[in-house]
Parts: C-alpha cells; structure tokens; sequence
C-alpha cells in the first residue's frame, strides 16, 4: 500500500474520531435527567466489558494480560495506571456535568486550549523546547483566558479543569507508552470496581433512581462503552498514519463542531467577550499549527540568528 493511500485512510479514521468526539455532547444531553456521577460509573463499566469484548475478538487479550503482569512485577507501573485512569475519570465527570448545566461553549474552549497545554507540559516535564511562535501562540492564549477571566466576570474552570486534566492524561500515557487499547482496558479496570460500588450504594440509598431508568435510558448507558471506545480506536488507527502536523489541524474538528452546537443548536450564550477570548484562542491555535511547518521553522532560525549576530 502506498504511503499517499496510507496517509488519505488516516486522515479519513482521525477525522471520523474528532467528527465522533464533536458530537458526543448530543449522546450526553439524551441522559441530562440522570446525575452526572451515575452517567460517569456506568460510561467506566460498560467501557471496561466493551473493551474486554473488543480485545478478545481481535486477539489482543494476551497482550493485554502481558501488561497485566508487567504491572505486578512493576509496582511503579500501577502508579502510572492510576493516574491515568483518575485523570481520564475526572475528564470524563467534567465533560458530561458541563455538557448537561448548559456549558458546552466552554468544553469547546477547554479543547481548543488543550493542545497548548500540553506543549506546556512536555517543555515543564519533558525538558522539550519551544520556538519563538509556539511561545507567542502560549501568550494569545493566556490572553484569551484573561479576557474570559475579568471582562465576563467568571473563571472558566470547566474549560481550563477539562485542558489540564487531559493534558496530563496525555502526559501519563506518553511516559507509560501502552497500547490505546490495552491502555484504555487497563484504565477502567482500575476505576470499575469504585464504580460498580458507587452504583450500589446509590441505588440501595436512593431506589427510585433504579427504578425510574427508562428502557431508553438503559440502552444509552450501557451504550456508553461503546460511545467512549471507538473514537479512540478510530484515533489511534489514524493518528499512526499521518504526520503530527495533519494532527494538529484535524483536532480542532470536535470543539469546533461543540461550539456550534452549544451555539446554534442550545442556544447557549455567546457574547462579544466570548468572541474576543475565542478570536484570541484561534490565533494561538493557528500560530501552533503553523509554527511546525517547514517555513515558519525557517523564518525562526533567521530570527534566532540574527539576533544572535546582535548580540
């Protein structure tokens, strides 16, 4: 297969997976009537059997308990599992709680903002070095949050609290180096047992709950497992296929597709301020993206060397 049919099927699964992310607040909003943290126990269980199914019918269950067992030996290894899998629960609690109390504009932002923190991320912990672009598109974005901050008069904590603790999410799964779907297996395997006794006690505290979930209801929570794994499998079959620059401009699709629909579809608020925070975000963005082409590489090393020839 030629790497140009290659990389057209990678982008084609990636878009796919940002299309599904950018659409998943429609899934969430079908189950607002239901409390956030009994949505967020079952997407853990019914993801954990999902994928379980999923490894077993492509012959990744050894690999999976290979993992298993290097994560016994390992103890180190469990550590990073549980932050992981504490990261990715918190992410997922923050999203559907935003999503149904009328925040989806700002889990757009929060998105939009992710990838600048997690070059943030990588220069702190991974020692990686930014350029003189990817530093001003870190400004415009600071500014942006500013600009949310103290002109609409509210800290957008869902946004930041949903770029941050994705990417750290991001951060543990670069240092732990495991497969998606190993990985993802190996996640809610950690946080299953908690939810399942969460469910318990809740259903034994407050029975009602139990019995007023509606046919409808339960098929979309046990849809939840399969609602959270294949956009991240239809990822990770992508993402191997084309360049992190194709990357970079494709993940815009799902905070873009959620800032329309919060927007135009519920009706959430969307102010001057909330222009003027996002123009700041998309410049940022913009800049990031293009600051790994080849000429605004160039354009930075002449400026580095003139001024170094100043100096």
């Amino acid at each position: 297969m030629s790497q140009s049919h290659e990389e057209k099927i990678g982008i084609i699964y990636t878009a796919f997976s940002y299309l599904l992310w950018g659409i998943l607040p429609l899934y969430w909003k079908l189950l607002e009537v239901r409390p956030s943290l009994e949505i967020l126990a079952h997407r853990i269980i019914w993801s954990f059997l999902f994928m379980i199914g999923l490894l077993w019918a492509t012959r990744q269950l050894k690999a999976w308990r290979h993992q298993l067992s290097a994560i016994c030996r390992q103890p180190k290894l469990v550590g990073g599992i549980s932050a992981a899998a504490i990261l990715i629960s918190a992410n997922w609690f923050i999203y559907i709680w935003a999503v149904n109390h009328g925040h989806i504009v700002e889990t757009s932002l929060g998105y939009y903002i992710n990838p600048l923190v997690s070059v943030v991320l990588g220069m702190i912990v991974l020692k990686e070095r930014l350029n003189v672009w990817q530093w001003i598109s870190f400004a415009l974005a600071c500014l942006g949050v500013c600009i949310m901050t103290f002109q609409y008069g509210t800290f957008p904590w869902v946004a930041l609290s949903l770029a941050f603790s994705f990417g750290f999410y991001g951060l543990v799964k670069k240092l732990a180096s495991f497969d998606a779907a190993v990985g993802l297996t190996l996640e809610t395997m950690a946080v299953t047992p908690i939810s399942f006794v969460y469910l318990l006690l809740l259903y034994n505290d407050a029975p009602s709950l139990l019995s007023s979930v509606t046919i409808w209801q339960g098929v979309l929570l046990l849809g939840a497992g399969p609602a959270t794994a294949i956009p991240l499998l239809y990822f990770a079959k992508g993402a191997r296929r084309i360049s992190m620059t194709m990357l970079g401009f494709l993940q815009y699709i799902a905070p873009t597709i959620s800032l329309l629909l919060g927007v135009f579809l519920f009706h959430e608020a969307f102010t001057k301020t909330h222009m003027y925070a996002f123009s700041c975000i998309w410049g940022a963005l913009i800049i990031f993206s293009f600051a790994k082409t080849k000429r605004m590489q160039w354009l930075h090393d002449k400026w580095m060397k003139r001024n170094s020839l100043e100096v």
